[in-house]
């Protein structure tokens, strides 16, 4: 089976000749080549330059055996385009200087042109889409409306959520107000990166965890469905929903429409697979900490995800969340071949 299948057909949940891999934040700070750019660029001008963008996405696929590319950008740069201030602060990471935290706040938000926007990023899709030529799939990503508010009404990062749950639960026309501009931004961001060339597509919504089974049913759920709706209605691209502590939400997750369900390492595969049915493919599931174990007990920590796969169609393996910025490269090259190395038990 040619390389460039592999991925494509595991979302599809088609026989494969081996468990397909790639890996969250595959290309970033892990990595020398990058380090050595970040000396000379700062992260938002590697973004914002498509050209640097399509370097950094190289990176990975030059230095390990993947199974498909993922275009180097940030999810933030869509509230930015929306007309949030962003900056990235050394030691603090991203911050909004005008965060949302009213109604009025909202209704400033300002609807995007995708092409116009965040040009930059479909730019940098295309660069990379031509030069790997059908050897490997790319896939474009956005962030998910509830990961988005998060970071919008926070300001940045947080511990507890406090503005972003007081302001779902306190505000509650505004909060849907809110998810339904970010899901019709998201949507038509995505609909674009398909267009430039990307082939799959990840929403990373990385905070859904923070909520409880009711929460995401009546404040998250309708605005995640919308977003693959939107692309569902241009695209048959595989669709892949991520997030992290999301065990308990899994039953609902699954009918949020993607095709393919990222889990982490706090649920085994064959528990997941029992909760969202065989229906879907289901993409993880390695504690990324697990890379900085020698490199036989990183086999054998493999070895446990691939055996509860048990040869069932769909499972793409990867990270339960990014590689982590000191992870030593050797490892990771280790954990790709061995993957590849595995035998795929007879159905």
């Amino acid at each position: 089976m040619p390389k460039a299948d592999r991925f494509l057909k595991a979302c599809r949940r088609e026989p494969v000749d081996v468990t397909p891999i790639w890996l969250m934040r595959q290309a970033g700070r892990y990595m020398p080549e990058y380090r050595a750019l970040r000396e000379k660029h700062k992260i938002l001008e590697l973004i914002k330059t498509p050209e640097l963008a399509a370097e950094v996405t190289f990176q990975p696929l030059s230095a390990f055996d993947l199974d498909a590319a993922i275009i180097f950008a940030d999810i933030l740069t869509l509230p930015e385009a929306m007309g949030l201030e962003l900056e990235f602060v050394s030691g603090e990471g991203p911050l909004f200087h005008n965060p949302i935290r009213s109604p009025d706040d909202i209704r400033k938000l300002k609807p995007i042109d995708p092409a116009e926007a965040l040009g930059f990023t479909l730019q940098a899709i295309r660069l990379v889409a031509r030069e790997l030529d059908g050897k490997v799939p790319l896939i474009g990503f956005s962030g998910a409306p509830f990961t988005l508010a998060c970071y919008a009404i926070e300001g940045g990062s947080s511990r507890n959520f406090i503005k972003a749950k007081t302001l779902m639960h306190n505000e509650t026309d505004a909060w849907h107000q809110l998810m339904e501009r970010f899901a019709d931004a998201a949507g038509k961001y995505l609909v674009a990166q398909v267009h430039a060339g990307a082939q799959a597509l990840q929403l990373f919504d990385s905070w859904a965890g923070i909520l409880s089974p009711a929460d995401y049913v009546a404040y998250v759920q309708p605005h995640t469905r919308r977003v693959f709706d939107i692309v569902r209605e241009s695209s048959d691209v595989p669709l892949i929903h991520f997030g992290t502590d999301t065990a308990g939400l899994l039953p609902h997750i699954c009918r949020s429409g993607a095709t393919v369900i990222g889990v982490d390492w706090r649920i085994d595969l064959h528990a997941a697979w029992r909760v969202i049915g065989e229906d879907f493919a289901i993409q993880g599931n390695l504690d990324p900490v697990t890379l900085f174990a020698d490199i036989e007990t990183i086999k054998e920590q493999a070895e446990l995800i691939l055996q509860q796969a048990d040869g069932r169609k769909g499972h793409i393996f990867n990270l339960g969340h990014g590689i982590l910025p000191e992870t030593p490269t050797e490892h990771v090259a280790a954990l790709v071949d061995f993957v590849h190395s595995y035998a795929i038990p007879a159905p």
